[in-house]
């Protein structure tokens, strides 16, 4: 047994919206586990952590999709990064004909 000196605190993040199971879609606790919450000891809170950074793991895993004989992975790119010049399209560049205050 570990202890504890400090509460362990909420995971919550302030997007508080479920999706389709009941997952927060900011920290991925389930409703009864945000529920109960403050009723929850440090052990059973660290647990629900625990769960919900393995929940956000299996969310968040690059899908990986079969597109004309290659596969590409849908990843955010690097900011870090330089961009690549076949994704930038400059043929717009300027034209704000359609554009009406």
């Amino acid at each position: 047994m570990q202890l504890e000196f400090f509460d362990v605190p909420s995971p919550c993040i302030g997007v508080c919206q479920s999706d389709d199971k009941g997952q927060c879609l900011g920290c991925f606790r389930r409703r009864d586990e945000r529920l109960n919450w403050l009723s929850l000891d440090a052990n059973q809170r660290q647990k629900v952590i625990k769960r919900c950074q393995q929940r956000k793991n299996r969310k968040t895993k690059p899908v990986k999709i079969k597109v004309a004989e290659m596969i590409v992975e849908n990843k955010q790119p690097s900011l870090f990064e330089p961009p690549s010049q076949s994704k930038i399209d400059n043929s717009h560049d300027g034209d704000f004909g359609d554009f009406e205050l």
